[in-house]
């Protein structure tokens, strides 16, 4: 099959064999087809869209894993100005020639980029969990040049590159570190995610995890407390303990007793001193107007709010005008704009789904709407707002909602598409921390990375 549809190149000298992670839960069956002929393609039309999708790849995954593996080059290119300009034979700015590093006639700039060459893609081919996949794990995907080869300068953009931290964990990158710590098991990996984010341990804007104020200190209370149990080598170390125990080489009652022995001494303590884990009040400096004490920013189910010190006493609470986690009392953003129902300024407040307009009388008048970003939506030309989801998860769509469903998880960018016109470019960061903008439009393919243009400069000389 695999000969029929790509060449004999792409078939294996020996079927390949893979071992098994150390995680891996044996008894879970691996998903394959039943019929390897049956070609997604051709039966495409007795399927809905969401079956055609989940067919293709698995069929996909599986046929690319038995095919040849890919031929990636770590390459290195140098590509040197010379002195003589193309100006005098065709009438171009400059001639750009790609080098192995020797000296050239009088060079005066260097750049230089590292990336992957792939010189057979083998498996490729058929499957990848992404183009952005094999840029993340082996740097950009480089065209195949010659040394000496003449190059035509199509555009310069300067730009400045500072070390950045570490990225912060998208759920995919998560996962990967829950893998190689040995942490979890593929069955759990679901709940872990779906629990720190309904407890609101952590938030998620623009697809990667920041820790909430809860989450910090849930976690430095836990560490403090729970310091043995917290250690990401006690579950990798459980987990490699279980599996004795089912391989018969080991006693679950020696398991039990040496956990549950320190394990209940610091419960014990934790018990005899815990009140509710909860982030402190921060003092505001604002004097309640129903009792004259001062108010603080105090922590509920749905975040900060403002509440009366006299509490029980005074049950006096009101939100709080700015979004912060701080909380420092300050007033809410104004704006130019006006409310439709009573003409007095819209203000910007933040509630659990992020930032949205709202009339300052309230709770006189209580209309609101939600934040506009000054861009507009390429369907219809509504403005597209920020919204999170139930999850809390941030998120883009049309104001014009539900008339139009244009919605996207990445942030929009008011840049057009230089390769098929659309209005705007959405944005997203790999794994590296690397910015890419890219069409909106999946049939039109186009994406620009900084990475790609933060080329390095080297000043080697000026005539």
């Amino acid at each position: 099959l695999i000969t029929t549809l790509f060449g004999r190149n792409y078939v294996p000298d020996k079927p390949p064999f893979y071992k098994s992670k150390t995680s891996a839960q044996e008894a879970h069956e691996a998903i394959r087809p039943t019929y390897a002929d049956k070609r997604p393609d051709t039966i495409k039309r007795f399927l809905s869209k969401d079956q055609y999708a989940l067919y293709a790849l698995i069929w996909n995954r599986f046929l690319s894993s038995q095919m040849s593996p890919a031929q990636l080059e770590q390459t290195t290119f140098i590509i040197s100005t010379v002195s003589a300009p193309l100006s005098e034979s065709d009438g171009a700015t400059g001639l750009y020639k790609a080098t192995a590093g020797q000296d050239l006639q009088s060079p005066i700039y260097e750049f230089r980029t590292t990336g992957t060459v792939v010189r057979f893609d083998g498996f490729m081919a058929l499957y990848t969990e992404s183009k952005d996949e094999i840029e993340e794990e082996n740097g950009l995907t480089l065209p195949a040049l010659k040394e000496g080869e003449a190059l035509r300068l199509l555009n310069l953009t300067p730009k400045q590159h500072f070390t950045q931290p570490p990225p912060r964990y998208t759920e995919a990158t998560l996962v990967k570190a829950l893998e190689e710590k040995g942490i979890g098991r593929p069955s759990t990996y679901a709940t872990i995610l779906s629990t720190i984010q309904e407890r609101k341990y952590v938030q998620k804007a623009e697809g990667r995890f920041s820790p909430t104020e809860l989450g910090i200190v849930v976690n430095d209370y836990l560490v403090d407390r729970f310091h043995d149990l917290i250690d990401e080598t006690f579950t990798a170390k459980m987990e490699d303990e279980l599996d004795h125990i089912e391989d018969g080489n080991l006693k679950w009652e020696k398991v039990v007793k040496d956990f549950y022995k320190p394990f209940h001494l610091d419960l014990t303590k934790a018990l005899e001193t815990v009140g509710k884990v909860k982030p402190q009040d921060i003092p505001t400096g604002i004097v309640c107007e129903q009792c004259g004490l001062p108010m603080v920013n105090r922590w509920g189910k749905h975040g900060r709010f403002m509440a009366c010190t006299g509490f029980p006493n005074c049950k006096n609470t009101k939100p709080i005008p700015q979004e912060g986690v701080e909380g420092n009392g300050q007033q809410a953003e104004q704006t130019d704009q006006r409310c439709e129902k009573c003409g007095s300024p819209m203000i910007i407040r933040s509630g659990r789904f992020g930032k949205f307009l709202a009339c300052a009388r309230y709770p006189e008048c209580k209309n609101t709407k939600p934040l506009s970003t000054g861009i507009k939506c390429p369907r219809d030309s509504g403005d597209i707002v920020e919204k999170r989801s139930r999850k809390g998860k941030q998120f883009w769509s049309c104001s014009n909602y539900p008339d139009c469903t244009f919605a996207t998880w990445y942030k929009p960018v008011p840049r057009s598409c230089p390769r098929c016109g659309a209005a705007i470019l959405l944005e997203k960061r790999n794994k590296s921390g690397d910015v890419i903008l890219f069409c909106h439009k999946k049939e039109c393919g186009y994406k620009e990375s900084e990475k790609a243009l933060d080329t390095e400069l080297a000043d080697v000389g000026v005539p």
